[in-house]
């Protein structure tokens, strides 16, 4: 991890600047707390105070969380993603409950990552300052906080919910952490609301991101290719149906850009299903990238920079689950967004399973997007309503075979050029469907497609001539690299300048090319 400069980090928290919220937490040696930089409390002194990238580093540190700014509603930027893939894949798994209960630890982390206990302890303490397990005990504490917070469920399902093996030791946690019980934390304006549960009349949760977030574009990603019965944008709400472990129930997401946040409302009957559920949202909407940082390195090619400005805080939509991404980007080979939505939707009914209405199933939510499982076994006279040639069908189903058999199959590998590799292996995955089922299920930032007909045409009408080109490359480079020859320069060669951030360099592209062209063809 790299050292915090403790005089610069000050200089972060007597301003209140809310551009290093997520950043830096700060402990206060006098008061055994540790705050966000926007906390409104009156800055200590810099001999009492401590910096950390990381709210576990924090609390391994012996600090407990502030009441005032409540750490837990913190933007996850994570500014150290890029430097460690296996940390960001462990993190993600941390996210979806992988140390929660009794069973889980280290070890079987460490080996759904691929490195042993030790290097994986090592890792994390290398970036940031924390072991995978408070870090994962952080999770639950913070996550479980939010939900005292901010939802009327009972302490036994927030419990739960939460990832603690019992309510004992949920009580046990809280009363050690902020010496009271968690019930003590619930604020009045929530004790005033009907108490209920995830099953019945659901819970929000707020998810936080850092501004600008553009939401306008996410929507029409996302309503472009809403597969009905799966999933449909209803004015400025995003409703989808959910699949965990045999059990069905709904999610809606709506924008709260006044609180830079996602209001996202879970109806499910098991309450152990709330973390996966929001780490898959989180996933979905992109909330964790720092789109600022993103948009400046962009921006520094003249011929991106007026895309970047257009849309300074566009996200690059991800996917439900990594066999969904994988199957639609099969059945979306070489025709339009539509007609792969189409073909998307005819697999569900045939292979997905129904959601009922008291699960928050209703006309327009009734199925779920097939699983691996789901399709692998499903009869060929079913695969039948999938229209099209049989070769597509088959590499469905040889897709679905491998994803059943390897429940890691999409995570990412080290670099796109190996995860690209490992999923070409698969039938009927050539090098564009690898890289988008990289981009959209395995969140690798510098995915690129580089031949999508999408791409190539805004490629074309950004004015990416060779004239255009060597013009933008004599504003870009040093005098010393000018006389570097750029002229006609193929696009995937040019993109090399946007690394590591290609894929967010391409959903630039696909979304000016969705602004300006009547037929379409982003993906």
């Amino acid at each position: 991890m790299h050292r915090l400069d403790p005089r610069v980090c000050y200089r972060a928290l007597q301003s209140h600047d809310e551009r290093f919220d997520g950043r830096l937490f700060v402990g206060v040696t006098s008061t055994g707390i540790y705050c966000r930089p926007v906390c409104p409390a009156r800055t200590a002194r810099i001999e009492n105070c401590r910096f950390f990238a990381s709210a576990a580093a924090a609390q391994e540190a012996g600090f407990r969380p502030c009441l005032r700014c409540r750490p837990e509603t913190a933007p996850d930027l994570g500014t150290w993603r890029g430097t460690e893939n296996t940390v960001t894949r462990g993190l993600a798994l941390i996210a979806a409950g992988a140390l929660d209960g009794d069973g889980a630890g280290v070890d079987e982390l460490g080996e759904r990552l691929g490195v042993g206990a030790r290097q994986l302890r090592r890792l994390f303490q290398q970036h940031l300052g924390a072991s995978p397990q408070t870090v994962a005990q952080t999770r639950r504490v913070l996550f479980a906080k939010r939900l005292i917070h901010e939802t009327r469920l009972p302490m036994a399902e927030i419990a739960l919910a939460s990832g603690f093996g019992s309510v004992r030791r949920f009580n046990e946690t809280f009363q050690g952490l902020y010496h009271r019980p968690p019930s003590a934390l619930r604020r009045r304006g929530v004790v005033a609301l009907p108490e209920g549960s995830v099953a019945g009349s659901g819970v929000t949760v707020r998810v936080r991101y850092r501004a600008p977030y553009d939401w306008a574009a996410m929507l029409a990603h996302l309503r472009a290719r809403a597969v009905d019965g799966v999933e449909n944008v209803d004015g400025d709400i995003y409703r989808r149906t959910v699949c965990e472990d045999g059990e069905t129930g709904t999610v809606a997401v709506a924008h709260l850009p006044e609180k830079q946040s996602l209001a996202v409302t879970v109806r499910f009957p098991n309450v152990r299903a709330l973390p996966a559920i929001i780490a898959r949202v989180r996933h979905l909407f992109d909330v964790s990238a720092d789109v600022t940082a993103i948009g400046a390195h962009l921006a520094r090619d003249p011929l991106l920079a007026p895309l970047v400005s257009e849309r300074p805080g566009l996200r690059v939509p991800g996917g439900w689950d990594g066999f969904e991404i994988a199957a639609r980007a099969i059945l979306g080979q070489q025709v339009t967004v539509e007609a792969g939505r189409q073909l998307a939707g005819a697999l569900a009914r045939a292979c997905g399973r129904p959601v009922l209405a008291a699960h928050g199933g209703d006309a327009h939510l009734d199925r779920c997007f097939p699983s691996a499982a789901d399709v692998a076994k499903a009869s060929p006279e079913a695969l039948q309503a999938v229209r099209g040639p049989a070769a597509r069908r088959q590499a469905l189903r040889g897709v679905a075979h491998a994803a059943a058999a390897d429940p890691l199959l999409f995570e990412p590998m080290g670099t796109i050029d190996e995860t690209a590799a490992k999923l070409q292996a698969l039938p009927g995955v050539g090098e564009w469907t690898a890289h988008y089922i990289a981009l959209r299920a395995g969140r690798d930032p510098d995915a690129f497609p580089a031949t999508d007909i999408g791409l190539m045409r805004a490629w074309d009408r950004i004015g990416a001539t060779p004239a255009a080109r060597t013009r933008a490359t004599s504003a870009a480079v040093s005098t010393k690299r000018r006389n570097r020859p750029q002229q006609k320069t193929p696009m995937s060669e040019w993109a090399a300048r946007w690394r590591p951030w290609r894929g967010y360099a391409a959903q630039h592209l696909w979304t000016a090319d969705a602004a300006r062209s009547a037929q379409g063809g982003s993906r």
